[in-house]
């Protein structure tokens, strides 16, 4: 269901449903003028109830003539990550309990002691509403509007200003991933790409006759099987004139994987639409820098093929020569993502010699055995990076987890053959030692961490922040990883 918040400059309409956010200390003074006495009695009688609450509750207070109360009690003060939590539970609330029309009013403004963010929580209300629904032939019409008064001590521009970048970004990660492989194909997603140089974002396109030429193999071989083209596409925003060195963001974007000759179960083969939600965080992450004019430079380059199966496709045990050079051995053609990566951070690394490199990707299925769906396995040959993006994972919800490189898993993907082999059919550490592999593409030691977002790219159920779907994970995080350090 959609979600409308009217910015207003006259006086709230206190006769229609009403929400209004209570401190657990809260007295009649909070909310005098506001309403009349029967109804503060009924306020005050609720927050005498949940005085002795330790978590924020939401419950709805019926008026008369079928007109409800909404009631928010604060038990702390809030952080801005709980208030946007907050916000995306408040939308919930309303949604399930069919109120489709509500101002925010009262002391949310000016007395509760345990004020929350109001900027803050909005935008985890709008996070919280995204819907997918472009191919539904029959959409609802159905909408929620949220009145709020537009004041200077109410709604903080600047932050505003901010989410609203960021909320775009993360919905534009959203709608990338959620589209089907039949509809946004390499050849699409390139001219959607294209599409964003009204933000101020230099785009430069690869295509294969490009590609051959810089001897980007790897990749390439990825995508030969389609009749869809190969790119490799790169984003550059220049925020900062005096810096010389971007940060850079990677992604892959495998459009769709059907694990080529190596081929998937059917079971499962229809989420490979979503192998390509690493560059769409990427893609999400620099249209909010743009957007938000963040004062940094920044490249994002991501890799956009399909793995199909044909007669013109890659074969198990094929060799091919990447763009470093380096020899490899594919024994298994559902193991292509690390061989897309590892073009585009070679490319990147020699092209734009960044601070530092980060790359985002659906890499294994082996980071949802360790971690499931509450972390995205992190892999890096810096441990001061490391450290930025754990802190600010942290902070937006979008956890991470460190996982272990080392050396001695180096010998899993060594091949009698080429100079390396793609899989480890040994057994065991899949998500290393396909890091390990990726590391092997880092030519100049610069710092880099590899973010194995397999398990949390899509979801099948509600989160926090999100509905069911696609979960526009990376946007937020990489996003707070900017702002706080290099800003």
């Amino acid at each position: 269901m959609a979600l409308k918040i009217n910015y207003l400059d006259r006086k709230l309409d206190t006769s229609k449903n009403m929400a209004l956010f209570l401190g657990k200390e809260a007295g009649i003074s909070d909310f005098k003028g506001v309403f009349d006495d029967k109804i503060n009695q009924k306020i005050l009688k609720f927050v005498k109830q949940n005085q002795k609450i330790k978590k924020n509750k939401i419950a709805s207070l019926n008026l008369e003539f079928d007109q409800k109360l909404i009631v928010i009690l604060l038990a702390t003060k809030n952080n801005p990550q709980e208030a946007e939590e907050l916000g995306a539970k408040f939308y919930d609330y309303i949604k399930k309990n069919e109120i489709n029309n509500i101002s925010l009013i009262g002391s949310i403004f000016s007395s509760v002691k345990n004020k929350i963010q109001i900027n803050e929580f909005l935008h985890g209300s709008e996070l919280k509403a995204y819907e997918f629904n472009l191919y539904k032939s029959k959409k609802s019409k159905k909408e929620i509007t949220l009145n709020i008064l537009k004041s200077k001590n109410i709604i903080e521009q600047k932050i505003k200003y901010k989410l609203d970048a960021i909320l775009k970004g993360v919905n534009l990660t959203k709608d990338l991933v959620s589209e089907p492989g039949n509809i946004l194909h390499p050849d699409e997603y390139v001219r959607r790409l294209v599409g964003l140089k009204k933000y101020g974002l230099k785009i430069k396109v690869y295509d294969q006759k490009k590609l051959k030429k810089l001897g980007c193999n790897a990749l390439l071989g990825v995508g030969q099987g389609s009749i869809r083209g190969s790119y490799l596409v790169t984003i550059e925003w220049n925020g900062n004139k005096s810096e010389t060195k971007p940060l850079a963001f990677i992604g892959k974007g495998v459009c769709f994987d059907t694990g080529g000759y190596s081929l998937k179960p059917a079971r499962f083969m229809e989420d490979m639409t979503y192998d390509m939600a690493g560059s769409a965080a990427v893609v999400g992450l620099m249209q909010t820098l743009a957007s938000r004019k963040a004062k940094i430079n920044a490249v994002g380059a991501v890799g956009l093929v399909e793995n199909m199966v044909s007669g013109n496709a890659q074969r198990p045990g094929d060799i091919v020569k990447s763009y470093s050079g380096k020899t490899i051995e594919v024994l298994n053609t559902d193991a292509e993502g690390r061989l897309v990566l590892a073009d585009v951070l070679t490319f990147t690394e020699k092209k734009f010699k960044p601070k530092l490199m980060v790359d985002l990707a659906t890499l294994t299925g082996a980071i949802i055995v360790s971690l499931g769906s509450e972390y995205a396995g992190l892999f890096s040959n810096d441990d001061e990076l490391s450290k930025k993006l754990l802190n600010a994972g942290n902070k937006v919800e979008e956890k991470l987890w460190r996982m272990p490189l080392h050396k001695n898993f180096d010998k899993l993907m060594d091949s009698k053959n080429a100079d390396m082999q793609n899989i480890n059919y040994v057994g065991g550490a899949g998500s290393t030692t396909a890091a390990q592999f990726l590391q092997r593409f880092i030519i100049n030691k610069t710092p880099w961490a590899h973010l194995d977002i397999a398990g949390m790219a899509f979801s099948k159920y509600a989160g926090a922040l999100n509905s069911s779907g696609a979960t526009g994970y990376g946007v937020r995080l990489l996003n707070k990883f900017v702002e706080d350090n290099y800003e």
